[in-house]
């Protein structure tokens, strides 16, 4: 059957039904005459049985782990239950002090006193861990986004100008050693902004078709890899102006903090992924 007859018997959409294929919890076989999924009764039941454990959170992983053998159903509802358990507490918690909020008549954000309904700030700041580590990962997937494009692009175009008049006639844009191999006019600086605005309108796309992945880690993907290279960009823009007024003669430490960034921008593109596939469905 097509996978359109399949959103039909389980009432799930297109792009859940891919998700498990990509996760390898189904593998339907291929139409031999036009190459298309053809989705059996069995993939279909594996479908349903999939998406009514996910509807009681229980993560991919584990699901995974039940088909697999490794685990078994028992242990995983116990430990769901576990976990079920812990979030109903916390979430009472959470209840029990907005209750309190609101009897003390909590006025606005400058007055609230936090240790009139906490007692030990320690203690409770630990208890909460998971979610402020959910902060965390939040920040490093802003890097992904338009306005850090933006911000870097308006550094680009920033540097330029403040350098532009300091600058000599001539400005290299290669280098062997310690020696300028290619030169090119000053005007040249300008073209380190134009640079981010191509990667970002018109590379990126081309990024996007070439890493022929699930369209979500795609988009991360792109997003991520050419912010990085707006970075570097700008790295080899400032090298370039320190370079002119003799302050530098190396690029190594532009490439040690290229890598490092580098280094981050795959992590936060990671963890990106990471929080996608736990929320998925």
């Amino acid at each position: 059957m097509t996978i359109k007859e399949a959103e039909e018997l389980t009432g799930l959409s297109r792009s859940n039904i891919r998700f498990y294929e990509k996760e390898m919890l189904i593998t339907p076989a291929r139409n031999e005459g036009n190459g298309y999924r053809d989705y059996s009764p069995e993939d279909v039941k594996e479908i349903k049985k999939i998406a009514f454990l996910r509807s009681i959170d229980i993560p991919v992983e584990e699901i995974r782990s039940l088909k697999s053998g490794k685990s078994r159903l028992p242990e995983v509802l116990r430990r769901q239950e576990q976990k079920l358990k812990d979030g109903i507490q916390g979430l009472e918690q959470s209840k029990h002090i907005c209750e309190q909020m609101l009897e003390r008549q909590e006025s606005g954000y400058e007055s609230l006193n936090v240790e009139q309904y906490v007692e030990n700030l320690n203690e409770y700041v630990e208890h909460n861990r998971e979610k402020y580590g959910s902060d965390t990962v939040s920040f490093f997937c802003l890097w992904g986004g338009c306005a850090v494009w933006a911000v870097l692009t308006a550094l680009c175009l920033l540097a330029a100008v403040c350098s532009y008049s300091i600058l000599p006639e001539k400005i290299p844009i290669q280098w062997n050693g310690e020696a300028a191999t290619t030169q090119v006019a000053s005007e040249f600086i300008f073209v380190y902004t134009a640079a981010c605005v191509v990667i970002r309108f018109f590379l990126r796309p081309f990024i996007w078709r070439s890493l022929r992945l699930n369209g979500f880690y795609s988009d991360v993907a792109a997003d991520y890899l050419s912010n990085f290279l707006c970075f570097v960009v700008l790295s080899v823009e400032i090298f370039t102006i320190l370079f002119c007024l003799g302050h530098v003669k190396h690029v190594t430490a532009v490439l040690i903090t290229d890598a490092g960034v580098f280094a981050v921008v795959s992590l936060a593109a990671w963890l990106r992924c990471r929080q996608y596939r736990s929320t998925a469905e």
